[in-house]
């Protein structure tokens, strides 16, 4: 939401002061240059990004629209399940988390968090990670090494749509400048016109600079800069569950491999020590 409402910022403050120049909103609108605009940016994407990458890039646009990936929500789940895991283990063995693991969402723990069993990437890391330990396939010191593998693909996964979106900011100048040349051929074409024609002619061509420079530096530019952010934060998120994880399979306590976990991501975003040991009481309870 709080981007949309700096798009809105940035499309009213150019408005307000052209009108205050004495310019009229309607002489910007102007068909042909948004075409010759638009078709020259998705011919570009469709020839730089694979399918599975324009893909990625929808989705990672619509989650900051929608507000990003991670919440405090997200977080404060992800402790939980982790403690809930890991007194489950420590009680009953690793073996008593496998039916948990094999179809986590009929698990009487992990649907409680609709927030990890909603997003199959995050299930599937956390359920990949756990299944060689208690598999015995792998020993608890290798762990990590095995689970930053996914995480490193996983960020990989993550960079593609920023690439794009680079890719679009720093072309639209240069696009937004074909856009204008060709109006600026279609003048040439009606000189004998009149300078009135001509004038009117020439404004509509500079309309495609205007969309080119404000589309990178008002728009594509700061969205870019959000989803990185977003990023960034879902990179922690991932961290946080292998960190945790890691320290529990090699001997932590349940309520220490938690706080190694809380210790991984964003201050912003975690409870304090104090309130982590008061949200898992409730998750014990």
């Amino acid at each position: 939401m709080l981007l949309i409402v700096g798009y809105i910022v940035v499309v009213a403050g150019g408005l307000i002061g052209f009108m205050m120049a004495g310019g009229h909103p309607g002489s910007l609108l102007v068909p042909s240059e948004f075409v010759s605009l638009g078709g020259l940016t998705l011919g570009m994407m469709i020839i730089a990004a694979s399918p599975a990458g324009l893909k990625s890039l929808v989705t990672s646009v619509l989650s900051v629209l929608k507000g990003g990936y991670v919440q405090k929500k997200d977080v404060e789940e992800l402790l939980k399940l982790l403690y809930e895991l890991f007194n489950t283990a420590r009680r009953n063995g690793l073996i008593a988390l496998e039916d948990h693991v094999m179809d986590p969402k009929k698990s009487a723990i992990f649907s409680k968090y609709p927030t990890m069993t909603g997003n199959h990437q995050r299930l599937e890391f956390l359920t990949n990670g756990l299944k060689p330990l208690i598999d015995g396939r792998i020993k608890p010191e290798q762990l990590e090494s095995l689970m930053q593998v996914s995480i490193d693909a996983h960020d990989e996964e993550l960079d593609e749509p920023i690439h794009i979106l680079q890719l679009i900011g720093d072309s639209l100048p240069g696009l937004g400048i074909i856009a204008a040349v060709l109006g600026i051929i279609h003048t040439m074409a009606i000189v004998d016109s009149g300078a009135a024609m001509v004038g009117k002619s020439v404004a509509a061509a500079l309309t495609g600079t205007l969309l080119g420079v404000l589309g990178a530096y008002g728009f594509v530019n700061p969205t870019t800069m959000k989803v990185k952010a977003n990023n960034n934060l879902e990179a922690q998120y991932f961290n946080a569950a292998m960190k945790g994880l890691c320290g529990f399979a090699q001997g932590m306590n349940p309520i220490m491999a938690v706080e190694v976990s809380r210790r991984c991501l964003d201050h912003h975003l975690t409870p304090s020590a104090e309130k982590l040991e008061e949200i898992l009481k409730g998750a014990a309870k």
